[in-house]
């Protein structure tokens, strides 16, 4: 009797899992070969499935990129969320969010890069979920200028989004070289400067100090003598 020919056993994954698997790989080609010399093929062969795989689950190779994007974004959050709110002070919050923002482009330059590059400049950018997810990563900066506005320490006449931009704009501007990988940029030093300067820049002007009462006495009394010497002088 002939044997009867056993099937080879596959292994499913969950789809949630299949999902992962191929966002960490395209997460790698892209960041290794750059959005256009990525190809599908290669990232279905560094997932470990066919080409059709991929397609079950993303349209294309722009949406890819699109949904690991988003995943970054998402990591960004969950990652300085918990330490944000322990943080207090004007100054110290500006910094730990420039710092943060600043310690992710560091680590993940070609994330960055394809964001910057191929990504915002899209005509559709302002009505994907990308965008969306920018201004919710980046809803802090006008939390904490409303809130030191409201605390006296800013000046009421300052633009909370116009302050947004400007901190986001300086870290492109000063990380620019490093994503183009022409030199580097010092963290620590970076974040430092930022936060001084814009904080600096909103800070409510505060009334000359009070002279200290010895110092108003001194010139008291060397306005005095020099009273009685021109009554002299006048005497004489």
């Amino acid at each position: 009797m002939a044997q009867r020919a056993t099937k080879r056993q596959v292994n499913r994954l969950p789809p949630e899992q299949r999902i992962a698997d191929i966002m960490r790989s395209a997460r790698e080609v892209f960041t290794e070969k750059g959005y256009s010399e990525s190809l599908i093929s290669d990232i279905a062969e560094r997932a470990g499935v066919v080409e059709g795989t991929i397609y079950r689950f993303f349209e294309n190779k722009r949406d890819l990129l699109q949904r690991v994007a988003e995943a970054w974004y998402i990591e960004m959050m969950e990652a300085s969320e918990p330490g944000f709110g322990a943080v207090q002070g004007e100054w110290n919050r500006i910094h730990y969010v420039v710092y943060s923002h600043l310690d992710a482009m560091q680590r993940d330059p070609g994330l960055a890069r394809l964001v910057f590059h191929e990504l915002r400049p899209d005509p559709h950018y302002r009505s994907t979920r990308l965008f969306e997810l920018n201004r919710a990563y980046t809803r802090r900066i006008p939390e904490i200028v409303r809130e030191g506005v409201a605390r006296g320490v800013f000046r009421a006449d300052v633009s909370s989004s116009l302050v947004r931009d400007m901190v986001y704009g300086a870290i492109e501007h000063r990380t620019w070289a490093y994503l183009r990988n022409e030199g580097e940029f010092d963290l620590e030093t970076t974040a430092r400067e930022i936060t001084d300067v814009v904080y600096g820049g909103m800070l409510l002007p505060r009334a000359p100090a009070e002279a200290p009462r010895d110092e108003i006495l001194a010139r008291l009394d060397l306005l005095t003598q020099r009273v009685d010497a021109v009554a002299r002088q006048l005497g004489s």
